[in-house]
């Protein structure tokens, strides 16, 4: 009897890798929309199809993005400090269009020049390390905040203010991810930092904006998102270099073949899209079609993946050669935003950065991972690097099999984790109500106007 119970109970602990995740995933999602009320409109969904998709999301009357929206709080609870003046979160208007024009200035570096800065940036970084088990988006945030540190004030990252630009994107990212609670000293740590350098900015910064209000700005433009994102966009194309060998190996051979890199990107991005869900709340009625308006005060929420896998035959597979039969322009695929609602602005240097950083990590090493590769990336990219050329496959394939093992418990504890951090999180934004109380501050509203 007792071996019975024995064997039973190690039956079910053996096999909690293969349903407790999802299981954890589908009780946080009815725990958060329990929590923050039925909201939004999904796009693609019933109201309007992916066929749609593009036109509703370039409407102009689509143009709200935190005012009026409870889903506000919890994005300017993450994000904070500062999330009233973050660009992704101002609502239109004079300030918002004062914000975006510091940020175009910024980011105007020619393509060529914004590649060799960030070869130089991962170069820097990558000489620091060697060959083993890497996390890849740890692995290449340094990059790119060495990266964005130069762009904002022309000069290389010292140690320090790297090591302080890590610390605020992580903290942002693993809250994001519910896989920890937030931690503001490191956050302002970083503010303090910056406002003592807004001197040493390279272009001039809204003057519409406070000292506190510009360092604020610098952080999240330039230190939590762009940092972030170039982070996840490289750690999921690595990752997926990594589980896909003949991508690897013609990179590898023929890393001149811009072409080829370029549809191994776009896929990437594709497959893997930065963003899950954009918000924003419509200023006016928008009529669909005879028998469909969305009122003025919705709440819109595009689906990316769910845009960007309509359409594709076998969408769930990782295939670059799909760029040679399709055009780009043709396709359900906005990875950097439409052009009419406020597209990336980063969306010009980005590609080219990340061409540099891909063909500089490939140079040095070879890369293999076994661990799941899903577009939130929790687990971070595990992935084993070895330096490029040297005989290690059967060493290799046996490190894999043990990298599987760990990832797949390690997503046992992670997933509980989320769960706790991820509700505790919800309520402590619904209580703050960051974007509802600033809001509701008339003179507030009228600076946002």
């Amino acid at each position: 009897m007792i071996a019975a119970v024995a064997a039973a109970v190690l039956a079910v602990l053996a096999s909690l890798p293969s349903w407790l995740p999802r299981a954890v995933v589908a009780l946080r999602v009815r725990i958060f929309a329990r929590v923050n009320g039925e909201e939004g409109v999904p796009i693609p969904g019933d109201l309007v199809g992916a066929d749609r998709f593009r036109e509703v999301y370039a409407h102009p009357a689509a143009d709200g993005r935190s005012a009026g929206a409870p889903l506000s709080d919890l994005f300017w609870y993450w994000l904070a400090p500062g999330p009233h003046v973050h660009q992704e979160h101002l609502e239109p208007g004079e300030r918002y269009e004062e914000v975006a024009r510091a940020t175009r200035r910024i980011l105007a570096r020619p393509k060529g020049e914004a590649a060799d800065l960030a070869r130089r940036c991962a170069s820097r970084v990558l000489d620091e390390r060697g060959p083993g088990l890497v996390r890849l988006r740890d692995l290449m945030m340094p990059v790119w905040a060495e990266f964005s540190y130069e762009l904002v004030f022309g000069e290389p990252c010292p140690r320090h203010a790297r090591d302080l630009i890590v610390a605020n994107a992580d903290d942002v990212i693993t809250a994001l991810k519910c896989c920890g609670l937030r931690h503001m000293d490191r956050r302002d740590r970083l503010t303090a930092y910056l406002r003592d350098r807004l001197g040493d900015v390279r272009h001039p910064l809204p003057e519409s904006l406070s000292k506190e209000e510009q360092a604020f700005y610098l952080q999240g433009t330039f230190f939590n998102t762009a940092v972030v994102q170039m982070s996840e966009a490289m750690a999921h194309l690595l990752m997926a270099i990594a589980q896909h060998p003949d991508v690897q190996h013609r990179l590898a051979a023929d890393p001149a073949d811009g072409a080829y890199l370029d549809r191994v990107i776009e896929e990437s991005m594709r497959r893997f899209p930065l963003f899950g869900i954009a918000h924003r709340i419509t200023s006016a009625d928008i009529a669909v079609d005879e028998r469909t308006t969305l009122p003025a005060g919705s709440v819109l929420c595009f689906n990316y993946p769910e845009f960007h896998a309509t359409g594709f035959e076998d969408p769930d597979r990782f295939d670059p050669g799909r760029w040679e039969r399709i055009a780009v322009r043709d396709a359900n695929h906005i990875p950097f935003g439409v052009t009419a609602n406020r597209p990336c602005p980063a969306r010009g240097v980005a590609p080219a950065a990340m061409r540099a950083v891909t063909r500089e990590t490939l140079r040095r090493f070879a890369l293999a991972s076994s661990a799941a590769h899903t577009r939130s990336l929790p687990n971070r990219g595990p992935c084993l690097l070895a330096p490029r050329g040297a005989p290690s496959a059967r060493r290799d394939g046996a490190r894999l099999v043990l990298l599987r093992l760990r990832d797949r418990w390690e997503d046992v504890w992670r997933s509980l984790v989320q769960l706790v951090c991820g509700t505790y999180m919800v309520l402590d934004a619904r209580r703050q109500r960051l974007a509802a109380a600033y809001f509701e501050n008339p003179r507030a509203a009228g600076e946002e106007g």
